[in-house]
């Protein structure tokens, strides 16, 4: 069975990886062959394709390589001090400039959330979540994100709407390879590994990740849970 969801994986991944360089030399091609025939505002939607099937690129590879030193179990993390609300507003604000069309509500804390973890590996992990609930929404674009604290985290809370996963599947979706028979399946981009990397990273910063979702009220809720920073952790955690 794991043979047959890795063959298939790599079937995927072989498809994801083809689609967006077939996409850029096509665009390419045209653009050396007709480039006196084209008007700039022609070139400029080409390029625009161009860059975002990179980026769409970059984020498969460096998807991949992560899973690579996941796996590895090897420890990078770079514990420090980071401050929540503002993490979250800068990724909220990275992905609405490639989704002008979604909007992002916010319900955050008023106090400053600072939580002890890694800032590149937080940055990830919300980039990873807030994109797969892009993905997801159906017949709506918006996202709700709240945060605050509860006992020992800080809680940041994702939901997108039009759209539920069955509970027997909630499990599954953090899968390494599971999107191939994801709760959605069908159009949507991505090799399925965003979900594995963000509950992995988030467990080995001593957090949680768990799912809301409702069938009559169709939305989906991701919670981040994250140590909330506290000097005598931060001591204890660089062997001080």
């Amino acid at each position: 069975m794991e043979k047959n969801i890795k063959d298939e994986f790599i079937s995927t991944l072989s498809h994801e990886i083809r689609t967006p360089l077939t996409s850029i030399k096509g665009f390419c091609q045209t653009m050396l062959n007709s480039w006196d025939l084209l008007d700039d505002n022609k070139k400029k939607e080409f390029l625009e394709i161009i860059l975002n099937q990179s980026k769409r690129l970059i984020n498969l590879v460096e998807n991949v390589l992560n899973v690579a030193k996941i796996d590895s179990n090897s420890n990078d993390l770079i514990l420090s001090k980071v401050e929540i609300n503002k993490l979250v507003q800068n990724c909220a604000n990275m992905l609405k400039i490639a989704n002008p069309d979604f909007i992002f509500e916010f319900n955050l804390a008023k106090n400053e959330l600072n939580c002890l973890c890694d800032f590149d590996k937080t940055q990830q992990v919300l980039l990873n979540i807030l994109d797969n609930a892009i993905k997801y929404s159906i017949n709506s674009k918006r996202i709700e994100i709240k945060t605050k604290n509860k006992n020992d985290f800080s809680v940041i809370s994702i939901k997108n709407f039009g759209n539920y996963i069955e509970e027997e599947k909630i499990d599954k979706i953090f899968e390494k390879f599971y999107r191939i028979d994801s709760y959605i399946k069908a159009t949507t981009q991505g090799s399925g590994l965003g979900l594995y990397i963000a509950k992995t990273l988030v467990e080995k910063m001593q957090g949680k990740i768990m799912v809301n979702t409702s069938k009559e009220e169709k939305f989906v809720e991701f919670l981040v849970y994250l140590p909330i920073y506290e000097v005598e952790k931060l001591t204890k955690n660089i062997g001080v």
